[in-house]
């Protein structure tokens, strides 16, 4: 039999023919990255809506300050600070210096209410340096001004007005909301 040649493909034939076992391998672990990647950002916008509606709930139950006031004394030194949170119904204070009531007096806070006589918002029956007072939204409506006066042990008798001068006056500031 004659010696026939053989005729072989072109190299540029023969990487045209089939697919690299490389680029295949490359090919298959990009696709579990871009998979794996994928299935992380999922996870985390799912990990991100549950915080958003946990800080939600957490901040729905915190007080909202919606009125504040700072009394002040005679020399106009700030003496007491007085925050209100009517949703809960309370009047948050706060002493911001060391006056305190005698043995047979009481401190009382009263809510004025530009030519009305003052009416009072509760006798401050604690020496500590915070206190709350029980108060309501309606309480609040229309005042213009908290006050502090200095009364017999208990405080004045109801429908009367302060026996004394104000020992602290400030304005009281609606916040908006």
């Amino acid at each position: 039999m004659p010696d026939t040649p053989s005729i072989a493909p072109p190299p540029s034939a023969i990487a045209r023919s089939g697919v690299n076992a490389w680029w295949r391998a490359l090919a298959i672990a990009l696709m579990v990255a871009l998979f794996i990647g994928w299935a992380a950002s999922a996870s985390m916008v799912e990990q991100l809506k549950a915080q958003i509606a946990h800080l939600q709930a957490k901040v729905s139950v915190v007080a909202q300050v919606q009125y504040l006031s700072v009394l002040l004394d005679d020399k106009q030194v700030p003496a007491l600070l007085v925050t209100a949170d009517v949703q809960g119904s309370v009047l948050h204070l706060q002493r911001l210096n060391e006056v305190r009531e005698g043995r047979e007096d009481s401190m009382q806070l009263w809510a004025l209410e530009g030519d009305k006589p003052p009416r009072s918002l509760g006798v401050i029956a604690s020496t500590y340096k915070t206190l709350q007072l029980p108060t309501s939204a309606a309480a609040l409506a229309g005042v213009h001004g908290l006050a502090i006066s200095v009364e017999d042990k208990g405080g004045a008798a109801e429908g009367r007005g302060p026996r004394r001068p104000y020992l602290f006056k400030g304005a009281l500031v609606k916040k908006a909301l």
